[in-house]
């Protein structure tokens, strides 16, 4: 059982008073009289009834949150390449030199710095963007190779996106939006001359930057509706003409770039499809010709070579990569690259044309920096990031499979995809516990990508791990994606039920020990969960989750609302604001009586901690047995490694709690 120990303990070691104030305020908002609560702040970390970490744990956590990660950021012109990883707190950017050279640290905050785009004909000067604790008012920066030097060209107290360059690397265009409005301003400048900013256009509404034409005259822009429904146009630069490029329909466009005659451009759609794929749309007539094959999967990303000729685009394989070169050229073939099985991200094309950098994944290493030569048809491998001195033999493959559901398709059950890491000696003697590991987005997709975290889940605490794609998720097409919206909500959460049922059938499987885990809208999947589900759960994780979409919407940043609206509903509509009532984990938290742990980031836009604050006082009033961990220098999840490490750490304590382990 967790400790209810009737005292409230606040730690004064390096406790500021800010710190206390907030540890004061949320003890006292959150908790009855009756209960218990200790409250002890360490560092920026301000934790409730959180216990302190035993050594022991500590002494083994730490090979599996000291492995690393690098990403392939774009090609220097001396040869090198730049990344980021990240050897101390938090990532950072470095450049390298050749393969397997030693990697340079080229940028020093205590933030996490955003990836880096070197800035044409400017002797590899890049641009970076970095915000504060996580509030997202990301600031781009322009850093100067020659002396070393970062300056900000953004306006600040902003949040600025999608930077883009002309062919010439003397114009750059990007998005910058105000706190608490959707409105985006198309902003044109100088990068080395920030007072040189001009509006181009002021737009309302899920607007972005696709491309920057060549000659810097025209910007391609996208408008996100909903995950389903987005549009295109161009942007005359001189007169701020906005124009329609794609047609008056409820299709999905993704991505765009220009060809390299500027008369038409490349983009990804899924119109007439349940997948998205690759189309050229000649900008006078507004045809739309396909260029990749049909394959029954998405294409999720491409990237035109500089010289125009050759199409990069990977597809989404059931949550693999597979990569595929085609030539522009009238009824060209694809032709499929060979690389490892894994997954694959950031594929870039270098300024000659002649080679490809890229992110490769596998289960069982993390991410690397890779470049592929097109003409010799040669992988070349640029980093090899540390895996804290483990054995990588020790770590578990996921298996695919599929499960049925309550509703039917032509007929017969749907099944739910979904992967499970399962401990090698699990057994019908020997039942492994489970952790349900639920995506957020909802518009997002669980892929067999490498996590040191599930790795020490099943390898130090012989747990199973399941990550379900429950509907609406992306990656098994569009028809799915649109399940869970609206008045459909609860139908996912139903196959959360239909999973449940799933595992009560595995003989290596224990039913009794099962605790569901997810951030953001995988959080409300967690809430969601306990208050139908409560006993078949033996607990609940919920990090930076919605705890009442009505109070959600009516919270989050501005920038971000109307696109949430379209995917849980308006609740300005009498109806859906009765249908969030009924559903929300807020009005049902009475139902939770098994232990749950809240993680948040004091200063995120996207669930503010209102929601955190709330579900957690609502089942502290009820008697219910919580856990709350809240950064006070985090935002949308904990980007920072002492932080991610606590959060590790009280993860563990709370598993073998509820799981009657240690």
């Amino acid at each position: 059982m967790i400790s209810t120990r009737a005292i409230v303990l606040a730690l004064t070691l390096s406790v500021s008073p800010m710190a206390m104030a907030i540890a004061t305020a949320q003890t006292a908002a959150t908790t009855p009289a009756t209960a218990a609560v200790e409250t002890r702040t360490v560092g920026q970390l301000v934790m409730q009834n959180v216990p302190v970490t035993p050594e022991a744990i500590r002494e083994r956590l730490i090979q599996y949150t000291n492995t690393r990660a690098a990403s392939f950021q774009d090609f220097l012109p001396d040869g090198g390449i730049l990344i980021s990883t990240r050897f101390g707190d938090v990532p950072q950017i470095h450049e390298v030199k050749m393969p397997m050279g030693a990697r340079s640290q080229l940028t020093y905050y205590a933030e996490p710095v955003g990836g880096a785009a070197v800035r044409p004909n400017s002797g590899g000067s890049f641009v970076f963007g970095k915000d504060k604790g996580g509030d997202e008012f990301t600031q781009a920066y322009l850093f100067d190779r020659a002396t070393g030097l970062a300056k900000a060209f953004t306006e600040a107290g902003t949040q600025n996106a999608g930077v883009r360059f002309t062919k010439d690397g003397k114009l750059a265009a990007w998005t910058v939006t105000r706190n608490g409005t959707a409105v985006r301003d198309i902003v044109i400048a100088n990068p080395e001359q920030p007072d040189s900013r001009r509006l181009v256009y002021r737009a309302e509404g899920g607007f972005g930057i696709a491309d920057l034409s060549d000659d810097g005259k025209t910007i391609l822009l996208g408008q996100g509706i909903s995950v389903n429904y987005s549009k295109r146009w161009t942007l005359d630069v001189a007169t701020g003409t906005l124009t329609p490029i794609t047609p008056d329909l409820k299709v999905a466009y993704d991505g765009g770039t220009f060809a390299a005659d500027g008369k038409s451009i490349y983009i990804l759609t899924d119109e007439g499809s349940e997948f998205s794929y690759l189309v050229q749309l000649d900008l006078a007539t507004g045809t739309r010709t396909r260029v990749s094959p049909a394959m029954g999967w998405d294409v999720e990303g491409f990237d035109l070579s500089p010289d125009g000729k050759t199409l990069a685009y990977t597809v989404n394989e059931n949550g693999l990569s597979k990569l595929y070169l085609q030539s522009t050229t009238k009824g060209a073939k694809a032709e499929l690259v060979a690389l490892p099985v894994g997954t694959v991200g950031g594929v870039d094309w270098d300024p000659a044309s002649k080679r490809l950098g890229m992110t490769l994944s596998t289960a069982k290493a993390p991410g690397d920096a890779y470049t592929y030569d097109v003409a010799s048809k040669k992988l070349t491998r640029w980093t090899m990031s540390e895996i804290g001195g483990l054995n990588s033999a020790s770590f578990v493959e996921p298996s695919f499979f599929s499960y049925p559901t309550f509703d039917k398709v032509d007929g017969k059950p749907r099944t739910i995809p979904a992967f499970i890491y399962k401990p090698k000696n699990a057994s019908a003697s020997n039942q492994a516990p489970v952790i349900i590991n639920i995506h957020g987005g909802p518009e997002g997709q669980s892929r067999p990508g490498f996590s040191s975290t599930v790795q020490y889940w099943v390898n130090e605490m012989g747990a199973a791990v399941i990550f379900p794609n429950v509907r609406g998720s992306t990656g098994y097409g569009k028809t799915y994606v649109d399940l869970d919206n609206g008045f459909k909500r609860e139908d996912s959460v139903k196959d959360i039920g239909a999973l449940l049922d799933w595992i009560a059938t595995q003989p290596d499987l224990n039913q009794r020990k099962v605790v569901v885990y997810g951030g953001s809208y995988g959080g409300y999947m967690v809430l969601a969960s306990m208050t139908n589900f409560n006993d078949r759960l033996a607990g609940g994780v919920d990090i930076v989750g919605i705890s009442h979409f009505a109070t959600f919407l009516q919270n989050t940043n501005g920038y971000r609302r109307d696109l949430r609206r379209v995917e849980y509903g308006d609740e300005r509509d009498p109806a859906m604001r009765a249908f969030h009532e009924q559903i929300a984990p807020l009005n049902n938290a009475h139902k939770i009586t098994k232990p749950l742990f809240v993680i948040q980031g004091a200063n995120d836009p996207r669930v503010p901690i209102s929601e955190a604050d709330q579900i957690v006082a609502k089942v502290r009033n009820n008697g219910g047995q919580v856990w709350y961990m809240v950064a006070k220098d985090e935002g949308h999840g904990f980007a920072k490694k002492g932080n991610r490490d606590a959060q590790r750490e009280a993860e563990t304590l709370f598993f073998q709690q509820v799981f009657g382990t240690k």
